[in-house]
C-alpha cells in the first residue's frame, strides 16, 4: 500500500549574532530547522513526508492545483503568509505570479487536508507578522486569527485539556493526561469547529486542537509548536508524540 503524500512547508529560519571581543567584532549566521522530532517521529509512518523549509517554499511550494494536488494534505507550519504571496518574480522582477493562498483555498475546496501548527510565525503571529488574518488560508481553517500579536507565552507550562470524545480518530489512544506545552496562537473559534482540546482555564480555555472541514476537504488548527520552545522535551518524548501528530494527518487525508 503506497503512503499519502504529505508537503510540509517552513520551520526553518537563520540566526545572525554579532561577537565583540574587546576593539574587535565579527558576525556570525546559523540555520536552524524546527521540525527535526517531528520528523523523526514520522519516519516510519504511513506518511511520506516532503519537508521543504521556508526559505525554499518562496520559490518552490506550488504554484497551480496540479503540483499541490499531488500531495494528500499540506501542513503550514510557523511560515507567514508573505512568504508564500511573494514568489522571487514578484518581489524582485515585479511580475504577476499566482496566489498560493487562494490556490490553498482552491485545494481544499477539492478535496485537500490542510493542517496549520502553531508558531512565531503561525496564524497571525508576532507582532502580526504571518498575517493569515481575512486571507484565503484563514477562510478554509476551522479558526480565525486575531488583528493583532497573538502569541501568548506561558513559562510556567500548562496541561492541555482535552474535551472531545475519546473515540475521535485523532484521540484514540491518547487518554487525557498530556505533557505540558508553553505557549499557543490564541485564535477565535468558527462557528462550525470542532475543538478537541483547549489550554488551560488559567488562560480562558482558549482552542488547542480544533477540527473543520471546507468544502469536500479537512482542515485542523494545532495552536502550539511542534518542537521547542513552545513544545518541550517531555512532550516530545511522550509516547502520545508520534500518534498525536499521525492521527491528524490520518484524519486530515480522510475522504468523506
Amino acid at each position: 500500500m503506497s503512503k499519502k503524500k504529505i508537503l510540509l512547508a517552513g520551520e526553518s529560519w537563520v540566526s545572525t549574532s554579532t561577537h565583540i571581543k574587546g576593539f574587535d567584532q565579527f558576525p556570525t549566521a546559523t540555520y536552524h530547522t524546527g521540525a527535526d522530532e517531528l520528523l523523526a517521529a514520522l519516519k516510519d509512518s504511513a506518511f511520506d513526508i516532503t519537508f521543504m523549509p521556508a526559505h525554499e517554499a518562496q520559490r518552490h511550494f506550488p504554484q497551480d492545483i496540479e503540483a499541490l494536488s499531488a500531495y494528500d494534505a499540506v501542513v503550514l507550519s510557523d511560515i507567514g503568509a508573505n512568504t508564500l504571496l511573494l514568489h522571487p518574480d514578484t518581489w524582485i522582477h515585479s511580475k504577476p505570479t499566482p496566489n498560493r493562498l487562494r490556490l490553498l483555498r482552491d485545494y481544499v475546496q477539492n478535496g485537500g487536508g490542510l493542517l496549520m501548527f502553531g508558531g512565531y510565525f503561525s496564524f497571525q503571529g508576532i507582532n502580526g507578522g504571518a498575517r493569515y488574518r481575512k486571507t484565503p488560508v484563514e477562510e478554509v481553517l476551522p479558526v480565525e486569527c486575531l488583528a493583532f500579536d497573538d502569541r501568548v507565552e506561558v513559562p510556567e507550562g500548562y496541561a492541555p485539556v482535552v474535551i472531545g470524545p475519546a473515540g475521535h480518530p485523532i484521540l484514540q489512544g491518547l487518554g487525557t493526561e498530556w505533557p505540558v506545552l508553553l505557549g499557543y496562537n490564541e485564535v477565535m473559534l468558527k462557528p462550525d469547529a470542532e475543538v478537541l482540546a483547549t489550554v488551560s482555564s488559567d488562560y480562558g480555555s482558549q482552542p488547542l486542537l480544533v477540527t473543520g472541514t471546507y468544502g469536500r476537504g479537512r482542515t485542523v488548527a494545532w495552536t502550539s509548536d511542534v518542537g521547542p520552545h513552545w513544545l518541550p522535551p517531555g512532550f516530545i518524548a511522550w509516547d502520545g508524540y508520534k500518534k498525536l501528530f499521525e492521527q491528524m494527518l490520518v484524519w486530515a487525508t480522510t475522504k468523506g
